[in-house]
């Protein structure tokens, strides 16, 4: 009788396995299932070893962003789809912070690195509709915006999650995101009540909420002043 992989000890280890770095522990075959009450077997069991579990710990994180991704709704709005989809990266980091760190080291290989580009391509396509519908002017490279887009997403993402800014800097997300697609064509106005709707999706409310709770900070507004 084959016996099935549990996905949630995948989880476990790989979850394990980020913290550890993230604190600069070493990473062992023993030190890694200590007080887990998983046997090191289970490392050969679901990675091949350990040089499998650096592979997959990055993979996983791509994953886990993609999958979050995937859960913004397309809407008639592609500009809020656009902020939707930065707020849901940064929920991504901050639900993850160990492994959001792991996802960007490059000495780690990847296991499917088409996936880890699907991310931005997601980006990629909600300027296209955003082009499409006359928000943005013609002339615009998707990939070039889109790719702004990530940066500004991932400088708040590395800084607040992973980083020394509070998370009140958030809030730096609508005018950053407001102005980087007004220079697209898109009017003003109409821009920042788009990136307003979509910084504060019920998703990243609720991850927002609670990181802003465990700081000590009453309020979840993540727009600007």
């Amino acid at each position: 009788m084959v016996r099935m992989k549990d996905p949630a000890v995948r989880s476990l280890l790989i979850d394990r396995a980020a913290q550890m770095l993230a604190a600069r522990q070493p990473v062992t075959l023993r030190s890694l299932v200590a007080g887990t009450g998983v046997s090191t077997m289970a490392v050969y069991t679901y990675f091949g070893g350990m040089d499998g579990l650096w592979t997959a710990m990055r993979q996983e994180g791509f994953t886990r962003l993609a999958a979050r991704l995937a859960a913004v709704a397309p809407s008639e709005d592609p500009v809020r789809d656009l902020a939707a989809l930065g707020a849901a990266y940064l929920s991504n980091a901050l639900a993850s912070p160990d492994l959001y760190r792991v996802m960007f080291d490059a000495g780690f290989e990847l296991e499917n690195a088409e996936a880890a580009d699907d991310t931005l391509h997601c980006l990629v396509r909600a300027v296209e509709r955003a082009t499409a519908t006359g928000r943005f002017r013609d002339d615009i490279d998707p990939l070039g915006l889109a790719t702004q887009s990530w940066i500004i997403g991932h400088g708040l993402a590395s800084l607040v999650a992973t980083g020394p800014l509070p998370h009140q800097a958030l809030a730096h997300g609508v005018p950053l995101l407001t102005a980087l697609f007004t220079s697209a064509g898109d009017n003003p106005e109409q821009c920042r009540r788009s990136v307003e709707r979509g910084w504060r999706t019920p998703d990243s409310d609720r991850r927002f909420e609670s990181r802003f709770e465990s700081s000590g900070t009453a309020s979840t507004d993540v727009s600007p002043p």
